[in-house]
């Protein structure tokens, strides 16, 4: 049936390496799911009109049966009617005849209609088994479809994270390091030429005060004035 080859066309579409992009697969699938479904639709509708004729057969069967079954004893009734003398004998002949003719005809439609039914009810049981193994693909396509979406998901997932790590260039990266490198040392090469210019801009003066502590001298001459104002002297010599 035309849905076995949908399916294999699915089938070659999820491992077709040649499709660049995940969606392709996922569309054919979802195009194929629809086709099932149709002809799953199409299917029931066919395995409804069979099942009508079939039943259809059946009852005319029956019917033919009891036609047939009739004429049979009306042929017999005929005949006892010219037997008890109420009927004559040849038109008694001639209706059982006819009778018996009407009888023969219903039983070839009987057998024409019970032969029909039994064609019917194998394409019945045809027809049922493909509906259900539509119904067993749409299911198995369906449930193919969720894990095909998923996995799409962690592809595209994975292939970002993997395109991020392949636009990380390890030699752009390691050149990026040394140029760091090379301007810390840079920096702190400058930093220490401003130290040097710096010590070598100083005067004598602060030379000499680095060494004496001008600061502690000042005081010390500061406290023997003020002693002096105070009299502290004159009592030492007193």
């Amino acid at each position: 049936m035309n849905f076995f080859k949908r399916l294999f066309k699915i089938g070659q579409s999820e491992a077709n390496s040649a499709l660049d992009k995940m969606e392709d697969p996922i569309k054919m699938t979802e195009q194929g799911i629809r086709d099932m479904k149709d002809d799953l639709e199409k299917s029931l509708e066919a395995l409804a009109q069979v099942k009508a004729l079939s039943i259809r057969a059946k009852n005319e069967t029956e019917e033919y049966i009891t036609k047939a079954e009739d004429y049979q004893q009306k042929a017999m009734l005929i005949l006892k009617k010219a037997q008890s003398g109420d009927l004559d004998m040849s038109e008694a002949d001639r209706l059982a005849k006819e009778a018996l003719v009407k009888k023969e005809e219903n039983q070839q439609h009987m057998t024409r209609t019970k032969e029909e039914s039994e064609k019917f009810d194998k394409s019945v049981a045809q027809l049922e088994k493909n509906v259900q193994e539509i119904k067993q693909n749409i299911s198995k396509w369906e449930n193919e479809l969720k894990t095909l979406k998923a996995r799409v998901k962690v592809s595209k997932a994975t292939k970002n994270l993997n395109k991020q790590m392949a636009e990380i260039d390890s030699s752009s990266t390691v050149s990026m390091l040394e140029r760091m490198k090379d301007k810390v040392n840079q920096e702190e090469a400058l930093a220490e030429a401003y130290g040097d210019i710096a010590n070598a801009s100083k005067s004598i003066d602060d030379e000499i005060d680095k060494v004496i502590d001008v600061t502690e001298a000042n005081a010390e001459d500061d406290l023997e004035k003020l002693k002096e104002q105070l009299g502290f002297n004159d009592q030492k010599d007193s």
